[in-house]
């Protein structure tokens, strides 16, 4: 069996063996296609510990193969150059320990985040992590998802206190644990979070909850333009407010939260809509007793903020953190950066992808997360006519000439056809020697998501 075809043959057959039939399918294959590469058979492990056996066959046999959760993140990065098994994760969806008394929880890498979220709210407690619709506990970890609570609790490192996973050689691997104070193998648990499934199968977490609070509070202060904006943020900073969540959304950015689909029966739409000039928005988040919130609105209402009801605040939080696939459904041939800056440069980056954005016939429309200097931005084109696949490259390479060294831009997604182009991930980083020495450790024969990096 020399060939590559003849080995993808036997595919099937050894994995009915492995998992059983019921757990092996090749029917429905679109739905688990990346960039319109389908896999020859999807596998659906019924426990963990039928991953390492899958994985070692699978280096054995030279069989190419992609995790799956819930297919949110699957267009990041170049082109996979093959797939011969999705390793679905499906599932592996039960809360393996829930102990409220503890703030802590571990959970299985194939639950949805929005179902456990809502087992700890039954409990008044809350799990800090904010991924899009649908995305599993393991797949928004491997993306290190960072939502709009960012700015209150931190990235999913911050309180992920535990990872089990399996490398691509078939090993089991854990770092962190159970409890809080555990930080035994914490740096290894870091390396695994935003690692796109390129070192290994991230098979269950743990994580340390925080209280739910009572109530929360949303503002909305409006600005003609980014400066002004900046401004308050530069003053909130220096104030004791502590906001959950603060984001600084540009005119266009807004029409996406805003003027939802007519399905959406729950929207969100600042008043008389028809009536207003867009304007650049700051939304902040706050949660607390009655006081605090009091405070909140007195310390703040030199910006004449606007106070959500509750039904609004939630309809608001939820268009924010569904943005990107909102924009996306609109525009299929829009790009999405992921940006990273120092906070004293955060209006640079927005007038920088303005000023990109327009000089290649896009739009651009940011929601910048301003206290924890991290940004989405997306590229929308303006034409009916798709962009050429070197106008996306152009557009990229403008835009990051304009960043500071101490700024990355990730394109997130973008066209098929205009991957090959550029670079998704930005410029080579400094220490590309030692994250290949890392993949061959994890992946000796470069079987996990083969061809997603470029460090391969």
């Amino acid at each position: 069996m020399s060939s590559g075809i003849s080995i993808r043959h036997d595919i099937v057959p050894q994995l009915e063996q492995l998992l059983g039939p019921e757990a092996v399918f090749v029917s429905d294959l679109q739905r688990y296609s990346i960039d319109g590469v389908l896999p020859t058979a999807v596998a659906r492990p019924g426990s963990a510990e039928q991953i390492p056996a899958l994985l070692k066959i699978a280096n054995e046999q030279n069989w190419t193969v992609v995790s799956f959760g819930g297919g949110t993140r699957q267009q990041v990065g170049q082109t996979i150059e093959r797939i011969d098994i999705v390793l679905s994760t499906e599932r592996l969806d039960k809360i393996e320990n829930y102990d409220p008394g503890d703030l802590t929880i571990a959970v299985q890498s194939g639950a949805r985040v929005d179902s456990v979220s809502t087992a700890c709210a039954q409990h008044r407690q809350l799990l800090a992590l904010e991924a899009p619709a649908g995305a599993t506990i393991g797949g928004a970890l491997a993306a290190n998802e960072s939502g709009p609570l960012r700015a209150g609790f931190g990235a999913p490192r911050d309180f992920c206190i535990g990872v089990n996973f399996v490398t691509g050689d078939g090993v089991k691997g854990r770092g962190g644990g159970r409890v809080v104070k555990n930080v035994a193998g914490y740096d290894l648990m870091k390396l695994m979070i935003g690692s796109f499934g390129t070192l290994g199968v991230i098979v269950s977490a743990n994580f340390k909850l925080f209280p739910l609070a009572q109530q929360t509070a949303t503002f909305i202060t409006e600005f003609d333009s980014v400066a002004q904006a900046i401004q308050v943020r530069d003053w909130l900073l220096r104030s004791p407010l502590a906001p959950i969540s603060a984001e600084l959304i540009n005119p266009t950015a807004s029409e996406y939260l805003t003027n939802r689909a007519p399905r959406d029966p729950d929207s969100w739409a600042p008043e008389a809509p028809s009536q207003q000039k867009k304007r650049w928005m700051l939304a902040l988040r706050f949660a607390g007793s009655d006081r605090l919130l009091a405070r909140c609105r007195k310390e703040l209402a030199f910006a004449s903020p606007r106070d959500l009801t509750e039904a609004e605040q939630m309809a608001f939080w939820r268009a924010v953190a569904g943005f990107e696939a909102t924009a996306i459904e609109r525009h299929r041939n829009g790009m999405i950066f992921h940006v990273s800056a120092p906070l004293a440069e955060s209006q640079n980056v927005i007038e920088a992808a303005q000023g990109a954005a327009t000089d290649y016939n896009f739009v651009a429309s940011t929601i910048a997360r301003v206290t924890v200097g991290t940004l989405v931005i997306a590229f929308l084109p303006l034409a009916v006519d798709p962009p050429g696949a070197t106008q996306f490259a152009s557009a990229a390479s403008h835009f990051r000439s304009r960043l500071s060294r101490g700024a990355s831009a990730v394109v997130m997604r973008c066209p098929l056809e205009a991957k090959p182009q550029f670079d998704l991930w930005g410029s080579t980083p400094s220490d590309i020697a030692l994250m290949r020495k890392i993949k061959r450790a994890f992946d000796p024969n470069n079987i996990l998501n083969r061809g997603r990096f470029l460090v391969e």
